[in-house]
C-alpha cells in the first residue's frame, strides 16, 4: 500500500471508531463485498459508432479524455469520456471491415441496441474479498481476475445476465491502486473475451 493509500486508510479507520452510523454503513458495505469506499468506476456503452453515440454525453458536459486517447485492441476500439462528479464513460465499437469481424460488439448492439450500459464497474478495495462475498450470495465471475496483485489495475466480470438467449449485462469488479485512472488494453481485451459464448 502506498503512502497516500495508507494515510487515507488510517483516517478512515479513526473516523469509523468515532462514528457509529458510519461504522454500521461500512460494515454493511464490507459484507456485500464493496468495501468502505465503493465507487462506480465507469459505465460502458457498446455502439456501432463511438463518435455519433458520444454526442449525447458531450452535450451533457462529458469531455473526451485526451490523456488516455483512443484505446485500440485487436478487433475493437474505445474512447473514454469524463465529467467531474460522474463515473467515467467508456464507449466502444468494433473496427470496420475484416479487422472487426471477430468482435463481440456488433452482435451485442444488434441484440440490445446502444441506449443502455453493457456493464458498470464497481471499484472495490480488495477484488478477491469482493469475489468471495458475491459468491456467497450465488454470483460467479466469468474467468479469472485480469491483473496481478499489487499492480495498478485488477478487473473481473461477473457471469453475464442473459436476455432473449443473448449475453446481456455484466457487473465488473475493479481494484485500482497508486491513483491509476486508465484502462490497460490487454486487460480490457481479456475482460471482453471472458463473456464470449
Amino acid at each position: 500500500m502506498n503512502a497516500l493509500d495508507q494515510l487515507m486508510q488510517d483516517y478512515l479507520d479513526r473516523f469509523l471508531e468515532g462514528n457509529r452510523a458510519a461504522a454500521d454503513f461500512a460494515d454493511q458495505l464490507t459484507r456485500c463485498g464493496a468495501g468502505w469506499m465503493p465507487l462506480v468506476d465507469h459505465c460502458t456503452v457498446r455502439t456501432l459508432d463511438v463518435d455519433a453515440r458520444s454526442r449525447q454525453f458531450i452535450d451533457l458536459g462529458f469531455c473526451f479524455d485526451e490523456k488516455i486517447g483512443i484505446l485500440e485492441f485487436d478487433h475493437w476500439w474505445a474512447k473514454v469520456f469524463r465529467k467531474p462528479g460522474y463515473p467515467a464513460l467508456f464507449i466502444d465499437q468494433a473496427y470496420e471491415g475484416e479487422r472487426g469481424e471477430k468482435s463481440l460488439i456488433p452482435k451485442w448492439v444488434k441484440a440490445h441496441g446502444d441506449q443502455c450500459f453493457h456493464h458498470i464497474a464497481i471499484q472495490v478495495e480488495e477484488i478477491d474479498a469482493a469475489i468471495e462475498a458475491i459468491g456467497k450470495r450465488g454470483f460467479k465471475v466469468a474467468g479469472q481476475v485480469v491483473g496481478d496483485p499489487g499492480t495498478d489495475l485488477r478487473q473481473v466480470f461477473t457471469e453475464p445476465e442473459i436476455k432473449d438467449g443473448e449475453v446481456f449485462t455484466v457487473l465488473e469488479l475493479i481494484e485500482r491502486h497508486h491513483g491509476y485512472e486508465g484502462f490497460l488494453p490487454p486487460q480490457a481485451d481479456g475482460l471482453m473475451e471472458s463473456t464470449r459464448r
